[in-house]
């Protein structure tokens, strides 16, 4: 397919939405035209398809556009899924809808009050902290038992859910390297340092009507 073909992909490297499509898109080996998005100074085309004005952002080249990350991880996978993400080692699809809801509600919820307790009014980030670590102490228990979320093997929740980990352990990094969760830090880490991680947090400058395109993965 010419490049002028491909499906365009709105994205900021460092939304941890945005990073969860950016890895099964680069998983799936489908090419996209990749535009880095400054979030205070969004595309007016972006805004036209998408108007709640969030990333990621997918249109394909029917015009067809998928704005919710959960569903273009699917879209992606659906196209090819050679390690078997949707086919978990133990469980089901629904098993791990179930606990990427539990991540993106209640303990989304509290992350944003923990990293960004001044947004909010009367909020203590420690007591978000605290209610945050009920979701932890679950992948934990998971995770000492087969190192991944579901066996012995990463699927479609893992993705879906370490780069709010990631994002999570940033906000006070001396405490998260103390707290009891050892199996928490091991995944964590797995993710971070391996090359494929870093393959989808190459950064680029910010995209521009006019300029030349990004195709990702490279």
């Amino acid at each position: 397919m010419p490049d002028a073909d491909l499906p365009v992909l709105y994205s900021f490297r460092r939304c941890p939405y945005a990073m969860r499509a950016r890895l099964a898109i680069a998983q799936a080996g489908v090419r996209v035209r990749l535009r880095e998005v400054v979030l205070r100074d969004k595309p007016s085309h972006m805004l036209a398809i998408s108007p709640k004005g969030t990333v990621p952002v997918l249109q394909l080249p029917d015009g067809a556009v998928i704005d919710e990350s959960l569903d273009v991880m699917r879209w992606a996978l659906g196209t090819a899924d050679p390690s078997g993400w949707l086919a978990p080692d133990e469980g089901t699809l629904a098993d791990m809808d179930a606990l990427i809801a539990e991540n993106d509600g209640d303990f989304k919820h509290h992350l944003d009050r923990f990293k960004y307790a001044t947004r909010y009014e009367d909020v203590d980030p420690l007591e978000h902290r605290e209610a945050a670590e009920a979701f932890l102490q679950k992948l934990e228990a998971r995770l000492q038992e087969g190192g991944w979320l579901f066996g012995n093997k990463p699927c479609l929740a893992d993705y879906a859910i370490l780069p709010f980990i990631r994002q999570f352990s940033g906000v006070d990094r001396a405490w998260f390297e103390q707290a009891p969760y050892p199996a928490l830090r091991r995944w964590l880490a797995v993710f971070i340092e391996g090359g494929f991680f870093k393959s989808v947090m190459k950064k680029y400058p910010q995209w521009h009507e006019g300029d030349a395109e990004v195709i990702f993965p490279s």
